[in-house]
């Protein structure tokens, strides 16, 4: 299924985060990607290319709140990606924190199902944009503190 395409694309800048917005927006929309697979998908590319894309299938089973409606598919399947990418464990557990915390101030729960009941279903699109976008700028600026 294909969203409609009346939800705002994010601002056009040129910025790594803003591009993977846009990227993971965009294979949200396309159909091919749910919200995990779309998050996983544009991380494993910009961060982690020597990773197979069949390791997004890892996460096929998190969209629409890991069929319960639970936490946001875009959020597990991000958090997925932050360990494919850092790999270790206090680090990504570091960064998990943060981006749960950034997620809960954004949109007040991580709850796919709250968030959904009181949007309508453009929300998932953006949504699943914008912490690709935040996953990005988390990891570039994970690796920027690392590099001496």
């Amino acid at each position: 299924m294909t969203w409609p395409e009346k939800a705002e694309l994010p601002p056009e800048g040129n910025g790594l985060p803003e591009q993977c917005q846009r990227e993971a927006e965009a294979l949200y929309r396309s159909g091919t990607h749910h919200c995990a697979e779309a998050v996983m998908e544009v991380i494993r590319r910009q961060f982690s290319p020597e990773t197979p894309e069949s390791v997004v299938g890892a996460v096929s089973g998190f969209g629409g709140g890991s069929g319960s409606g639970c936490i946001c598919g875009a959020v597990s399947g991000g958090t997925v990606a932050i360990g494919m990418v850092v790999r270790d464990r206090k680090n990504t557990s570091h960064l998990t924190r943060a981006l749960h915390n950034w997620f809960k101030e954004t949109y007040g729960v991580t709850c796919c199902k709250t968030i959904r009941a009181s949007n309508d279903k453009g929300i998932c699109p953006k949504i699943t944009g914008a912490v690709a976008g935040k996953i990005t700028e988390m990891l570039t600026n994970h690796v920027k503190e690392l590099q001496p």
